[in-house]
């Protein structure tokens, strides 16, 4: 039985005061809610105090990249050993704005994913097709061949510690956001292309969600599909009530 993951990526976001802030805030806000999984994926510097102030809490803490080495000559690089040394539970690999800003690729959204999953780090791996390729009706084959790509070499019970985020990129910041049934259609393929690596059995337990632009107005309808098992969180994950919202949609 796969369980909703509400996890919210804040991007360049927030300072570790502010983090403070927010999760105090927070916590007591989402408490209790326990019928999905509350991740807070946050940037390098606020992670300590993230970890900090959700101490006893039900949200978990999760960074937004790392790097597939171990350690070495990689300036500005952070390793998965320093991620779960301070107390990081989940890594954000393969985000859109990585492969689109900074030249991440499949070969390396591949390394890193490997890198975090033996360091025993859960991982949101995101896949998605940009504006030309939806409009070329081509979507299906790009994170088809995005998901093999970036899972290659990875066991099915190394699997179990993944999760796949369907991020369509032309719907990121954009405000726009694709229907709850291309959304359900997408992840369906996505899970079709986990049975042809894994097994029927493996793709029906492994979550995935949806990531284009998912919000508090939005969340329920989106949600109420049988192949979106939650969401990665923009915008609305910066504030409080819009957040509490779509975790309050996945407990309905």
């Amino acid at each position: 039985m796969r369980k909703t993951v509400i996890a919210g990526n804040w991007k360049m976001n927030m300072t570790p005061a502010a983090t403070t802030e927010f999760i105090t805030t927070l916590a007591p806000m989402v408490a209790g809610k326990d019928k999905c999984d509350i991740v807070l994926c946050v940037p390098f510097v606020d992670i300590s105090a993230a970890v900090k102030a959700a101490e006893g809490t039900n949200i978990h803490i999760g960074a937004q990249n790392v790097h597939f080495e171990a350690k070495g000559a990689f300036t500005g690089e952070i390793s998965a050993e320093m991620l779960t040394a301070i107390g990081c539970e989940y890594v954000i690999i393969g985000h859109s704005e990585r492969r689109t800003y900074f030249g991440e690729t499949d070969t390396t959204v591949n390394l890193r994913t490997k890198a975090a999953l033996a360091a025993g780090l859960k991982v949101i791996l995101c896949v998605g097709e940009v504006k030309e390729e939806r409009l070329s009706g081509i979507t299906n084959e790009v994170v088809t061949m995005q998901t093999k790509l970036d899972l290659a070499g990875i066991s099915a019970q190394e699997l179990q510690n993944v999760i796949i985020a369907y991020e369509p990129v032309w719907a990121i910041g954009t405000g726009l956001t694709a229907t709850p049934e291309q959304a359900d259609e997408t992840c369906g393929v996505i899970r079709s292309a986990l049975a042809g690596l894994y097994g029927e059995e493996v793709a029906e337990n492994t979550v995935i969600q949806y990531g284009g632009s998912m919000n508090d107005k939005n969340a329920a309808e989106l949600l109420s599909k049988v192949n979106v098992d939650g969401g990665l969180i923009g915008g609305a994950s910066l504030k409080t009530d819009a957040f509490t919202a779509i975790v309050d949609a996945a407990n309905a």
